[in-house]
Formats: structure tokens, C-alpha cells, sequence
């Protein structure tokens, strides 16, 4: 498959998950975003559009941040380190959006540690 086509078929699944995914002040959105080096999380109340909260492996607040990757482990880290802050903020319950990623490894690795650490999905 070329990779203009594979662009053009990522970009349709996002718009696709975004177009049903919408948060709230009460439930915000928690939008997961991978490169090939870091880890980006972000709570955005999408009727005033507002970022919340966010955390990422590039923030100044994360321990050992320059030892963090764009990996599973990685994101388990960032995962706790992303529900510790929405708590802090007051926000117990999020609609989970993978921008476009499928729900396995890295994903499910970030959204796994997010639910044990208090979130609500």
C-alpha cells in the first residue's frame, strides 16, 4: 500500500472516531496522541475548547523523563502520571480517545494504567 493512501486512511479513521467522541466540563475528552518519540496526553472540554489538564513525556513534572520513549512501558508511566493530574483537577470520568490508533499495546498499555490509577472511561 503506498503511503499517501495509508495517510489518507488514518486520517479518515481519526475524523471518524473524532466525529462521535465529544467531551464535556462534566466528562472530557482524554485524547492520546503518539509520535515516534513521545507520549502526549491531553483532557479538553470541547463545548468551551479548553485543555484541562495534560501531561506528556516531554513535561517538566514527569520523573526520568529523559528515559521515557514512545513505548508500552512508557505509556504505562504516562498513563498514571495523566489520571494523577485529571484527579487533581477535579475530573473523575473522561471519554478515552485514541485519535485514530487501534485499542492494543501502547494504547491499551496508557488506558490500562489510567483506569487503575482512578480514571473512569
Amino acid at each position: 500500500m503506498r503511503t499517501e493512501q495509508k495517510q489518507k486512511l488514518a486520517l479518515r479513521r481519526r475524523w471518524r472516531i473524532r466525529r462521535k467522541v465529544s467531551g464535556s466540563k462534566d466528562r472530557p475528552r482524554m485524547s492520546v496522541c503518539f509520535t515516534n518519540k513521545n507520549i502526549h496526553v491531553q483532557f479538553i472540554d470541547d463545548s468551551v475548547g479548553l485543555t484541562l489538564a495534560a501531561t506528556s513525556t516531554t513535561c517538566k513534572a514527569t520523573p526520568d523523563r529523559d528515559k521515557l520513549a514512545a513505548n508500552a512501558a512508557s505509556a504505562k508511566v504516562v498513563g498514571a502520571l495523566a489520571a494523577q493530574a485529571a484527579i487533581g483537577k477535579g475530573i473523575k470520568q473522561v471519554v478515552f480517545d485514541r485519535a485514530g490508533a487501534r485499542y492494543h499495546g501502547k494504547v491499551k498499555a496508557l488506558a490500562d494504567a489510567a483506569r487503575e490509577a482512578g480514571l473512569k472511561f
